[in-house]
Parts: C-alpha cells; sequence; structure tokens
C-alpha cells in the first residue's frame, strides 16, 4: 500500500510510477483523513511506503499526523517513503523515520527525487527556470527505474539529499515555517473568472466559493496549488508572489 499527498502533482507523479510499477494499492491521505481512516490491518508480507513533498525540510505536519493517528495492525514486511523536494531535504529521514518508529513501523528505506520548485510564500523564493525544472524531472524519470526495483526487492537503502546546515533547518527554521502557516494572505486579483478551479485543486478541501469568488477557510496547509492552477494566474499570497509565475506537474 502507498500512501500519498501532493498538492502541485510532483509526489502525485512519483507515487503513481512506483504504483503501476510494483501494482501497489494508494490512498491519498487527505481523502483517507476526511473518511475517518483511522486503522490498518496490514496483510501479512504487504510493503507500506509513503510518498510526500518535503515542506520545511520535513514531511508535511498533516503527513505526520496521520501516521500518529492511525492505528497500524500487522507487521509490513517493507516501510519505505519517497519524497520530492526543491533543492534538499534535510533532517527528513531522521524525523519520519522517528515518526514511523513510535507508530510502530521500523523505516527500512527512503528515496529523494529533487523537482521543480513551487513555494513561493516568503520574499527572495522563485522558481526554477523552465530548463532547470525540466532537467528535474528528467532527472526524476530516470532514477524512477532503479528505485522501483529497490522496493522490489526490499533493499535498505538511506538515499537522501541533506543539503547544509540540515539541523538548524529541519529544527528551528521549520518550527517557524510551521508556526505561521497560514492561509490569511491569499487573495485574488480582478483577472479573477470565479472559474472555482483553485477550489477543486486545494486537496484539504479548504476553499469555498463566495459570491463567484475563493475563500480560504483556515485550514491552508501552503501547497499553493491553488495559485499554481489558477488558469488566470489571479490566485496571490501577498505580495510575494507577484510575477513569479507559475509550475505544476
Amino acid at each position: 500500500m502507498i500512501f500519498w499527498y501532493s498538492g502541485c502533482g510532483d509526489s502525485k507523479f512519483v507515487a503513481e510510477q512506483i504504483a503501476q510499477a510494483t501494482g501497489e494499492s494508494m490512498g491519498f491521505i487527505p481523502d483517507l483523513q476526511r473518511e475517518g481512516f483511522d486503522h490498518y490491518e496490514i496483510p501479512q508480507g504487504e510493503s507500506v511506503g509513503f510518498v510526500f513533498p518535503v515542506y520545511a525540510w520535513g514531511a508535511p505536519p498533516l503527513v505526520e499526523a496521520f501516521v500518529s493517528w492511525v492505528k497500524w495492525s500487522g507487521k509490513a514486511s517493507y516501510v519505505w517513503f519517497a519524497c520530492t523536494c526543491g533543492d534538499e531535504m534535510g533532517y527528513t529521514y531522521r524525523s519520519f523515520g522517528d515518526i514511523l518508529r513510535s507508530a510502530g513501523l521500523e523505516l527500512d528505506a527512503c528515496f529523494c527525487f529533487q523537482m521543480p520548485e513551487t513555494y513561493l510564500c516568503y520574499p527572495g523564493f522563485h522558481l526554477d527556470t523552465k530548463e532547470g525544472a525540466q532537467k528535474k524531472i528528467d532527472a526524476t524519470k530516470a532514477k524512477l527505474p532503479s528505485v522501483i526495483e529497490a522496493i522490489r526487492s526490499r533493499s535498505k537503502v538511506v538515499d537522501q539529499i541533506v543539503g547544509g546546515m540540515p539541523a538548524l533547518k529541519s529544527g528551528l527554521i521549520r518550527k517557524g515555517f510551521i508556526r505561521f502557516m497560514s492561509d490569511k494572505k491569499y487573495h485574488v486579483t480582478d483577472a479573477c473568472t470565479g472559474c472555482g478551479v483553485c477550489q477543486k485543486k486545494c486537496p484539504l478541501h479548504n476553499i469555498e466559493m463566495v459570491q463567484g469568488k475563493p475563500k480560504w477557510k483556515g485550514g491552508c496547509t501552503q501547497c499553493m496549488a491553488c495559485y499554481h492552477y489558477c488558469p488566470q494566474n489571479a490566485v496571490q499570497f501577498g505580495k510575494c508572489t507577484k510575477d513569479k509565475g507559475q509550475y505544476h506537474f
């Protein structure tokens, strides 16, 4: 079973490619949470995998909360995760491994894929160039067969891109990012046509349309799907996203 989460599509692509090649079923974490999924009986001999984007040098809080909330019964033959990141993952291997261990799942392997940048909610954060983004996508496609083979063979692999100052980034800086994670600065410009794409693309169902305009409801994880999928580029986050362009897989 592969439990996955994605906002702009990078991690969804990775999860789908692994699932198609291994024959594993997929479970979209936000949907499972909405359905009240709180127990999973692991079939004998089955592997359990997680696929998600790195948020502030760690797993997204909603993924961490999901692992801790679910009661995992039985013993998985192999536990792994694959993450996507713009540049680096910090100590995600350590922190997510600890959360899995606390839930009774012993981590056997991790895999890291660099994929195009999507997070633009702070000054100084920018998208990759089109060429740079495509280079990352091509590298991921080239890497996937070896990752799939490792998962099939139950190989114990620690494939991570830690980056510089991981203790600081996955520690103090991450706490700051998570603490100030909010949708209060999202708004739309006059270019908004009320098409509702932002509402449909929000994985957390955190947007409702009010009088033809989107209204954010306070449960944002800052995946930025609403911003990147808007066909008019009308969704903005304060002044940070102005003229920065859009990307989704």
